[in-house]
């Protein structure tokens, strides 16, 4: 099969190749799909870069141990290991390799891969497999931060920072649907398109800074972390809460981490900073299903790559300035 493997760390054209490799190895609670979509996340774009170093202790020295990215798919379950019953071959499938103690796993990138049964469920009809793969990983760490971890509801005042990337998008319009009053803050090119998917209002960055607004909001998604946090957290209502997001992080990740490390800091005081734990399994898949078979959210697609392309899909994704997400098609 082919599959595009990573060969070092640096610009995408440069470590990122199409190659034959063998197909994975299936497990016996593991089904293997024949690939028809996948998309760019952050973790992507960060293990090809290959920075901050220290990164490096995890994912390999000189190259990552798994050589394969990508971790959303959706795609045809090939043939499934002896203890799934609840999938069979031909099945329309999506969902996720993510795991969230990094255990290296073949990869998406590729004609075929091998995922935990557990982690996939059938395909919604009405989506296409760009759709549904695009979904994954933004709609599930935006549908966590906010019903799980923010508690949004009925005329809670949410701002999203970043509200046009892949995580951004998506929360707009889960807050909104959740019964929140929304402000996402995006650039001049980026304003109708946040306001079309529902955000009650648009904040332009390259004309006002949302930190100095007398608004407060009671919970604040940063997908961008371009500001401190202390001073992000100059607009919360005295009860609100910060969710700096790292998944969605489009700001630069040498920007990002040290923020990461202030905003954890500062929630050992007076804030109240949470994170978002990203976990793919069936309930949290068949409840962003829900959403996006009924319509209520939809799923924004900047561009769609084919597979030999792939390095050109995580340079897009590294430019850091994709409407929604960024695709990758077989």
């Amino acid at each position: 099969m082919k599959a595009v493997l990573q060969n070092g760390y640096g610009t995408p054209e440069r470590v990122l190749h199409l190659e034959e490799v063998d197909r994975p190895a299936i497990g016996a609670e593991d089904a293997l799909i024949r690939v028809r979509a996948t998309s760019v996340n952050t973790p992507d774009w960060i293990t090809v870069a290959g920075v901050p170093y220290i990164l490096r202790l995890k994912s390999g020295l000189r190259r990552p141990t798994n050589r394969v990215r990508g971790t959303d798919v959706a795609g045809v379950v090939e043939a499934v290991g002896k203890d799934v019953t609840d999938l069979r071959p031909g099945d329309e499938v999506f969902g996720s390799l993510w795991d969230t103690r990094l255990t290296s796993r073949a990869g998406t990138f590729a004609e075929f891969t091998v995922a935990p049964a557990s982690q996939l469920i059938k395909k919604p009809v009405n989506l296409t497999f760009e759709e549904a793969a695009a979904s994954v990983m933004s709609g599930l760490t935006a549908l966590t931060a906010l019903r799980d971890v923010g508690r949004v509801g009925p005329g809670t005042r949410v701002l999203i920072n970043g509200a046009s990337g892949g995580v951004g998008t998506l929360a707009v319009q889960i807050a909104k649907g959740l019964g929140a009053e929304v402000t996402g803050v995006a650039s001049t090119r980026n304003v109708e398109l946040v306001r079309s998917l529902g955000a009650d209002h648009v904040i332009d960055y390259t004309k006002s800074d949302f930190t100095r607004s007398q608004d407060r909001y009671d919970v604040i998604l940063d997908n961008v972390m371009n500001h401190p946090p202390s001073v992000t957290g100059r607009v919360l209502a005295p009860t609100g809460m910060l969710i700096p997001n790292s998944i969605g992080n489009t700001g630069g990740f040498l920007a990002g981490l040290p923020r990461m490390a202030r905003a954890a800091l500062m929630g050992r005081g007076s804030t109240d900073v949470q994170f978002v734990t990203l976990v793919a399994d069936r309930e949290n898949l068949n409840a962003l299903a829900a959403l996006l078979e009924s319509g209520d959210i939809q799923v924004v697609i900047d561009k769609t790559y084919p597979l030999s392309e792939a390095a050109n899909a995580v340079a897009h994704m590294l430019g850091h300035h994709a409407r929604g997400k960024v695709a990758i098609a077989l």
